[in-house]
């Protein structure tokens, strides 16, 4: 794993209710246990943004665009649209093999995998509901860029969905295996973020370039 650029990441959007970041791969959202793990994306914000708090997460390797609300309501508010899937998604994936279709719906109950932590498993009787849809957009030899709109959001929905499905995400070192996980990173980009804006309820969309690489 490569690790993040020193500093705060570069701000997509700044204003008094909100803040919008492009966070590199490696870098945590939240602290972890720990203090190696203490560095994160929140730490650096507060620095220059006194009271930015965290709304929603990343993956540390996933890179892209993440919400940090500056007030308790703005807070509250942003919680509630994530929660109640008034938000819109969209990533971009580097994944192993070339789909045989253009597009599809991955829909894979899942739940924790009480063993192996961090780790999800899919469980037909006893996980949560948990659907991605997804579209080809460039196919190479060997690897495929994929559009990823997580409908629900679990934690690593995208990463086990696709290693099921049979095309890991290059670089995961959880759920790929063999030199599908020799990259230097998770080849996961959260491109495009939809969100209620807390003055009004309007929606806002923000959006950060992708780093990752052509298949």
């Amino acid at each position: 794993m490569i690790p993040p650029p020193d500093g705060l990441p570069p701000v997509l959007h700044a204003d008094e209710r909100l803040l919008v970041f492009d966070k590199p791969s490696g870098l945590l959202s939240v602290p972890g246990i720990g203090p190696e793990k203490a560095d994160c994306l929140v730490a650096r914000a507060e620095v220059e943004y006194p009271g930015a708090r965290i709304v929603h997460r990343l993956d540390r390797d996933t890179s892209g665009v993440i919400v940090l609300a500056r007030d308790a309501e703005a807070h509250r508010q942003l919680s509630v649209a994530f929660q109640e899937r008034q938000t819109s998604k969209r990533y971009l994936a580097l994944v192993s093999k070339v789909p045989e279709s253009a597009s599809g719906v991955i829909d894979f109950p899942m739940r924790k995998d009480m063993c192996r932590p961090p780790r999800q498993v899919i469980d037909w009787r006893a996980g949560r509901a948990s659907t991605t849809r997804w579209s080809l957009l460039e196919a190479g030899d060997e690897a495929a860029l994929l559009s990823l709109e997580p409908v629900t959001g679990r934690t690593h929905q995208l990463r086990l969905h696709l290693a099921v499905s049979g095309h890991p995400i290059l670089g995961d070192d959880l759920y790929a295996t063999g030199t599908a996980r020799e990259d230097d990173r998770l080849m996961l980009h959260a491109a495009e973020l939809t969100v209620p804006h807390p003055d009004d309820g309007r929606p806002v969309r923000f959006a950060a370039n992708s780093p990752l690489p052509a298949p």
